[in-house]
């Protein structure tokens, strides 16, 4: 049933205002070769939009995914907390060169030799909780998948080790639980009201959200697998676990309009907006801001954040001359390769 259902790609499009970069002949590709249940996608020139999806919703019961449907955005989450983090510092309640010890003493170890900026840009090198093995939301946890986790819980895992004095960029998943706690102990809220507050109600995004302990998306969404080697249904799971580095749940509407606001300066300062633009090499394919990666593409940089849960694969992408790529895929019994997600990138955005 389930091969039956792959053969048959479903494709669904949405244009305003003209014909915008159509991408759906290159997500069919991908869900035909395997690499995907189904992917969704917006581009956007500034002008005119388009939208799509391909694939299947389920791949038992069959069903069209919707270009409208929620995904789990993983670490697009951290876009999200770094913009909180710099309206702060515009607010004067912190400086991104404060040690952290200053905000949350006695929190982290050697805090008092990290700052702030450090922790936004994986310069911190704290060891990243999610490499122990059972703390990874892109591996499969059996019935630990509904476990609710505490922020204090995986900082316990991540300070039990430390990382080789290497001089080396690090991604840490550390970093923005650390983040999260400092918003928390800042504005006396929990840091998903704090975005909800400060982004999410001022932009309209109805269709965003922090989830905590809640296990299941918003409909509709095409459901999310992992391959054991057989594909299993992994969509629902509770996300704490990732909490402020990578909780999140959104559509490709609602992220389209948040990256064209924040690298639009609608959010944070100027002077903000240049801090977070500034980037550090990482030798992982792309540069890295403050909770903002830069991707050189042949037409210039594409700004955004990339994200990945178990069953999910999110790509966020704004360029300086106003296009936009939207990019949600479940993936398949692999995960589509960086020339293919690159590929449509650098159409949507260059073409």
């Amino acid at each position: 049933m389930m091969q039956t259902m792959m053969n048959v790609l479903v494709a669904a499009a949405v244009t305003t205002g003209g014909a915008a970069v159509d991408v759906r002949a290159d997500l069919a590709k991908i869900v035909a070769g395997d690499g995907a249940t189904a992917a969704l996608a917006r581009v956007s020139d500034g002008h005119r939009t388009w939208s799509g999806a391909v694939g299947v919703r389920d791949v038992e019961r069959g069903g069209r995914p919707s270009p409208n449907g929620y995904f789990r955005i993983g670490s697009v989450t951290k876009t999200f907390v770094a913009t909180v983090v710099l309206q702060l510092v515009d607010e004067g309640e912190l400086a991104l060169d404060d040690p952290i010890e200053r905000h949350l003493p006695g929190l982290v170890p050697g805090g008092s030799g990290i700052t702030v900026r450090e922790l936004l840009n994986h310069r911190s090198h704290l060891h990243d909780y999610m490499s122990e093995p059972g703390y990874s939301t892109n591996r499969w946890r059996g019935d630990a998948r509904f476990r609710s986790y505490q922020p204090e819980e995986l900082l316990k895992v991540a300070f039990a080790k430390k990382l080789p004095d290497d001089g080396k960029w690090h991604y840490s998943n550390t970093n923005y639980v650390v983040l999260g706690l400092l918003v928390e102990k800042l504005t006396g809220r929990p840091y998903g009201e704090e975005v909800r507050r400060r982004v999410l109600r001022p932009l309209g995004l109805r269709h965003t959200v922090v989830p905590g302990d809640r296990a299941g998306l918003p409909s509709p969404h095409a459901k999310g697998y992992e391959p054991l080697p057989e594909l299993v249904d992994a969509t629902r799971m509770n996300p704490s676990l990732d909490w402020a580095a990578g909780e999140m749940i959104s559509t490709a509407a609602d992220l389209e309009r948040f990256m064209t606001a924040l690298i639009g300066g609608k959010l944070i300062s100027e002077k903000s907006l240049r801090e977070m633009r500034t980037t550090v090499a990482t030798g992982a394919g792309f540069d890295y801001g403050l909770g903002l990666q830069a991707y050189r593409l042949p037409c210039g940089t594409a700004w955004g954040h990339s994200g990945e849960l178990i069953g999910y694969q999110t790509y966020a992408f704004r360029t300086d001359s106003g296009k936009s790529l939207t990019l949600s895929i479940n993936p398949s019994t692999r995960n589509p390769t960086t020339p293919e997600v690159m590929g449509i990138a650098v159409k949507a955005l260059c073409g």
